[in-house]
């Protein structure tokens, strides 16, 4: 299991004094490119090979406030993965400074082509890196109807 360090800033902080929603997803998001960082999925990598991920969703769970003073680390586990690499689903659990766990995040995305605006499966040397990362128990291949479990048909407003 991945885990990252963050101090709460005074922005990550709400209304309410605790830590903001949008803390919570930003926190996630920079724990997973550190993740693809150390993975071999650097800033240069993906440009070499014109891919970026993208997120098609993120659901959070919150369990109990986070208060600034103190850190907060996120975990990161790869939970699924399309056998072409095209999907991936990362789980986070976010721990207060005293180890007890406040929240989680479920996350779904996929691989894009820049160029092209296309979702594509990982080229041969980047899918070799995410087959080299440890999986949990639960871990599941993933397929394009599992992108789509939360799709909800849009509304007309005609």
């Amino acid at each position: 299991m991945y885990l990252k360090e963050f101090e709460i800033r005074w922005n990550d902080i709400d209304a309410n004094r605790h830590m903001a929603n949008s803390a919570y997803i930003s926190f996630a998001a920079h724990t997973r490119m550190s993740f693809l960082v150390e993975n071999g999925f650097d800033h240069k990598v993906l440009a070499n090979h014109n891919i970026g991920p993208v997120v098609f969703y993120e659901h959070m769970y919150y369990f109990k406030e986070v208060f600034p003073g103190k850190p907060v680390s996120v975990s990161l586990e790869l939970t699924g993965l399309s056998d072409d690499g095209m999907f991936f689903e990362f789980r986070h659990n976010f721990y207060d400074f005293k180890g007890r766990n406040v929240a989680h995040c479920e996350m779904l995305g996929a691989w894009i082509d820049l160029g092209e605006r296309r979702l594509i499966g990982l080229p041969e040397p980047l899918a070799r890196l995410f087959d080299a990362i440890a999986r949990p128990e639960d871990f599941k291949i993933l397929t394009k109807e599992d992108t789509r479990k939360y799709a909800k048909k849009p509304i007309d407003l005609k």
